[in-house]
């Protein structure tokens, strides 16, 4: 599974004119990681995830003179929160209902002058500088708040999850790369077969390297499946993809635990590119807004 981490050009990073940020967002990892617009924060000593946000925030509030808003994702609480920042240092929780209505209006507030790609291109920087751990959060973030804004099914999150697949894939994580990589492959063979052989070819790559047998086997049983599909619909052309079918089908017909891995120094590893069930059933449901939340409600300073 390999990929080409290459900026492909400074156009897709924020210009010094770009107007006033009004509405930022924040994330905080399971392991406490924290990003805020697309910027991993130094943590040091015990500071506490909320406050090093409120911090942030309330420093771009005394910037501009004005309220700013706020969506945080906080993983360590399973829960989203939407904030109004004063320049003060003041802040209040405030309920989905008291903000912009979910749709393009409030999309385009949040990715106004920090667009997706230029956070793609900081991750992309990270990723060729071996901080692999930095560029993985800010593709967890990157791809939570896609998801949350535009759905699992939208372009941009399903670029976004592909990156953090390949970031997983390159940390070793191939259970969490295979998992994230399948997700984007469902979705391609429901919504455009046509570009999902690709798809599913990184998530076989990402499987290949596991070796606990029952998830060699869930996980195996969807690819051969995918494969099939794409089989029957004349989409199995490239001799590669071909390989990588009758691999899986080997694979869980002897129910050995592995097979070989891809060469990733020899390039033979895909590349990185950007029904009633969940259509990401792994992205655990995050508990809704609620007023007076006490660690993001905060008195002037």
């Amino acid at each position: 599974m390999t990929s080409s981490l290459t900026p492909r050009d400074k156009g897709n990073l924020p210009v010094l004119s770009a107007p006033p940020l009004i509405r930022l967002d924040a994330y905080v990892a399971e392991d406490g990681s924290t990003v805020v617009n697309g910027h991993l924060l130094e943590m040091g000593g015990t500071r506490q995830p909320n406050e090093a946000i409120l911090d942030a925030i309330a420093m771009f509030a005394r910037t501009l003179g004005a309220p700013v808003a706020a969506t945080v994702i906080d993983r360590t609480e399973m829960q989203v929160a939407r904030l109004r920042v004063y320049p003060d240092g003041s802040s209040r929780t405030i309920g989905d209902e008291e903000d912009l209505p979910p749709g393009r209006e409030r999309t385009a507030a949040e990715e106004e002058a920090f667009p997706p790609l230029a956070r793609v291109e900081r991750i992309i920087q990270h990723a060729q500088r071996e901080e692999l751990h930095a560029a993985f959060v800010l593709a967890s973030a990157l791809r939570e708040h896609l998801t949350l804004r535009r759905g699992a099914e939208d372009e941009l999150s399903l670029e976004a999850r592909a990156i953090e697949a390949y970031l997983a894939y390159l940390r070793g994580d191939y259970m969490l790369s295979t998992v994230l990589a399948l997700t984007v492959a469902r979705i391609r063979c429901r919504t455009d077969l046509g570009r999902a052989a690709p798809e599913v070819a990184r998530a076989t790559a990402a499987w290949q390297r596991l070796l606990d047998d029952g998830q060699v086997a869930t996980r195996g049983e969807e690819l051969l499946r995918m494969w099939e599909h794409l089989s029957s619909a004349g989409l199995l052309l490239e001799p590669s993809h071909q390989a990588m079918a009758q691999a899986v089908k080997s694979r869980l017909e002897r129910g050995g635990p592995s097979v070989s891995a891809p060469d990733t120094a020899s390039g033979t590893a895909p590349a990185l590119t950007a029904g009633d069930e969940p259509v990401a059933p792994e992205d655990e449901p995050l508990k809704p807004t609620r007023r007076g939340l006490r660690r993001f409600t905060r008195r002037p300073r």
